[in-house]
């Protein structure tokens, strides 16, 4: 079961991604609530390492780390959720497919979940989780060593793993998109895991929400034009010009109950 920050968590935490900052009184009149209210949720919000508290308000945190496996479930739930919906009904029945690590693969497999006829290589075992009460889908796991934090194999042993096979769809999220489109990660062993799907499957699909725009994940590796299709939830922010350009046609925007290619 995925841990839901709560709606008004989630919103103060988009404001800040968005503007690099936002102060105690900012929040307290967005939300119509007193200072000592809008206080104690940021420090609620900075006690998870989501946030970090600045003279007067709060900002992003600083670190070379991503965050918390159980707290990156619940930040921006609702935009995974359509985006995994929206990569779920462009996924035929029959199809094998790889799943990569993170929580938007996960939320891609639970709206899988339910599928027929699925072989899903993955290795992620909170996607298999999700699949595991469906006698229709085959589940294939990674050995190796398990990070048991974020519950996946990476590196080399994910690499072996996947060049085993070649599928037809690869699901995979990522740390951060650059400016330039490149792709960046938290640590070597994801990049070598998410670019070893990329090798082995016939359509690449990289989902990721719009906080991953400009996001301080420090590992390059890979670049949106190695994907055929891109599932986000909104519009390309503007400054990434460059990743709409050499993305054209690729651009998946999932609303509520739809997609529309950007």
């Amino acid at each position: 079961m995925l841990k839901m920050t709560n709606r008004r968590q989630s919103e103060i935490l988009e404001i800040v991604r968005d503007k690099g900052f936002a102060s105690i009184e900012h929040l307290a009149v967005h939300f119509n609530v007193t200072q000592q209210t809008a206080r104690r949720i940021v420090n609620q919000l900075c006690d998870q390492g989501l946030l970090r508290r600045i003279h007067g308000g709060v900002g992003l945190p600083v670190s070379n780390q991503n965050l918390a496996y159980e707290s990156r479930q619940g930040l921006n739930f609702e935009a995974k959720r359509r985006i995994a919906q929206a990569v779920s009904d462009f996924i035929p029945d029959g199809a094998s497919i790889m799943i990569g690590l993170g929580t938007t693969p996960e939320y891609v497999a639970l709206a899988l979940a339910g599928r027929k006829n699925l072989r899903v290589i993955t290795n992620s075992l909170n996607a298999a989780s999700a699949f595991a009460r469906n006698p229709d889908v085959e589940i294939t796991l990674a050995g190796g060593t398990l990070r048991p934090l974020d519950r996946d194999i990476i590196g080399d042993a994910a690499v072996r793993f996947f060049s085993r096979f070649k599928a037809d769809i690869g699901i995979f999220g990522v740390g951060g998109i650059d400016e330039d489109g490149t792709l960046l990660d938290f640590y070597s062993g994801e990049v070598q895991a998410r670019q070893a799907i990329v090798a082995n499957c016939r359509t690449a699909l990289l989902v990721a929400d719009a906080s991953k725009f400009g996001r301080n994940a420090t590992v390059r590796g890979g670049h949106i034009s190695d994907c055929h299709h891109f599932f986000t939830e909104k519009q390309i922010p503007p400054g990434f010009h460059r990743v709409t350009e050499q993305s054209a046609g690729k651009i998946h925007v999932a609303g509520d109950g739809r997609v529309q290619a950007a």
